[in-house]
């Protein structure tokens, strides 16, 4: 069983306006349950790396080099694959548990672990050494503080993912 209950077991779902329930097919228990506000802040740690990536990473790529490329790819994949997650397991109950109790959440969640830990090196590998020289001579170069916060940012979200890995190991194996 899912850790925000089932309909079975009275659980209800929607918003309760006056005397009667709207949005009944949104299942908003999710959201406060571990597993959800684990995905939440995952979305939004990709949201962010991608934001400063774009903005300003993109500008420096000849500096930078593959390690801006290596990085947008990972919160890419990252954010599009647990936006998915979360529209599913949103909309239906039986996804969570389907898909929870599957092999899929562990992998993608080690994977996204590991790229997010692998692209954050090179990331500040690649900060260390061509971003940080140019940030102490340019006045206003702002690429520096922006990447080094993204891998930061990063490194915290392959951490969430390592969690999640972790929790649908558990899931998986009935715990």
């Amino acid at each position: 069983m899912s850790s925000f209950g089932m309909r079975s077991m009275g659980q209800n779902f929607g918003i309760k306006i006056c005397c009667c329930r709207v949005c009944t097919c949104v299942n908003f228990g999710f959201a406060t349950s571990k597993a959800g506000l684990l995905k939440l802040l995952q979305l939004l740690l990709a949201t962010l790396c991608e934001s400063l990536l774009i903005k300003y990473g993109l500008p420096e790529a000849d500096s930078i080099g593959q390690a801006l490329t290596s990085f947008l790819t990972t919160t890419a994949y990252c954010f599009t694959t647990t936006m998915i997650l979360l529209i599913c397991y949103y909309f239906s109950e039986k996804s969570f548990s389907l898909i929870r109790q599957s092999l899929f959440e562990i992998l993608f969640n080690a994977v996204a672990c590991s790229m997010y830990f692998s692209s954050c090196s090179y990331m500040g590998f690649a900060c260390v050494v061509w971003l940080h020289p140019q940030f102490l001579i340019k006045p206003g170069f702002w690429a520096y503080p922006a990447m080094t916060a993204a891998y930061y940012m990063g490194y915290i979200a392959g951490i969430l993912h390592g969690i999640d890995a972790y929790l649908s190991y558990k899931h998986f194996k009935g715990y």
